[in-house]
């Protein structure tokens, strides 16, 4: 591993790839940053879902995460569930309103309505222009930017890119990852100094194949939280 300013950094295959994150939110979790009365345990949780991880592949599982967590964020309609048509509906009615308003000399009402009739519609172009972007986003995003540029995650916690490339008939994985807090970054940077004098063996997560055993049992596998396992065996 290398360390610079820029972040933490490995080079070579997909299992080194996978054992550098797992290390990096091993650290994390260590120093309890995945608490959910942490500053930063959403943030923790965004990266621990894109990291890598040992059963996917970099041209479809985390191109399709780097695209879905670099998509345009939603605005105030998406987030408070409407759809552009129900705003559409909304500032109609709010119109109406305001025509009332007027036909009882209520000119102060009339127009407190045709404001709110003007934000409805504004709200509605906003959803569906944010929808047509973010469309437009996840396919070039994942046909085309990933060829040539690296898969990339930036939160308020970490900021984070993977790059791939090949020698020979060898494909090799860059991944360099940063934590984006300088304190918190100092001291992962001790925990991962800890890690290589006393972990001589990293047990990679897996993912555990539970269909068959539902399908047997019944019932559905217990989720276990993923947690790397260092050993010193």
């Amino acid at each position: 591993m290398e360390e610079s300013i820029s972040g933490f950094k490995v080079r070579g295959s997909w299992g080194d790839v996978v054992e550098h994150g797992e290390r990096l939110t091993r650290a994390l979790r260590d120093m309890d940053v995945n608490d959910s009365g942490h500053e930063y345990a959403d943030a923790f949780e965004e990266w621990n879902e894109w990291r890598p991880k040992s059963h996917e592949r970099i041209e479809g599982d985390v191109s399709e995460k780097t695209a879905e967590q670099a998509s345009v964020a939603e605005g105030k309609g998406e987030k408070a569930g409407k759809n552009p048509d129900e705003d559409i509906q909304t500032a109609g009615e709010k119109l109406t309103e305001s025509y009332e308003k007027l036909e009882d000399d209520d000119t102060e009402g009339a127009v407190g309505k045709w404001g709110e009739s003007l934000e409805y519609v504004a709200r509605a172009a906003d959803s569906a222009g944010r929808k047509a972007l973010r469309a437009v986003e996840d396919t070039v995003y994942q046909r085309v930017m990933t060829q040539i540029a690296p898969y990339y995650f930036d939160n308020e916690l970490i900021s984070a890119n993977l790059q791939n490339s090949t020698n020979g008939d060898e494909e090799v994985f860059t991944f360099e990852i940063n934590v984006n807090d300088d304190d918190l970054k100092a001291a992962v940077s001790d925990r991962l100094a800890e890690y290589e004098d006393t972990v001589d063996r990293w047990h990679v997560d897996t993912e555990k194949e539970t269909e068959n055993v539902e399908a047997v049992e019944g019932v559905e596998a217990p989720e276990d939280e993923e947690r790397s396992k260092p050993s010193s065996n």
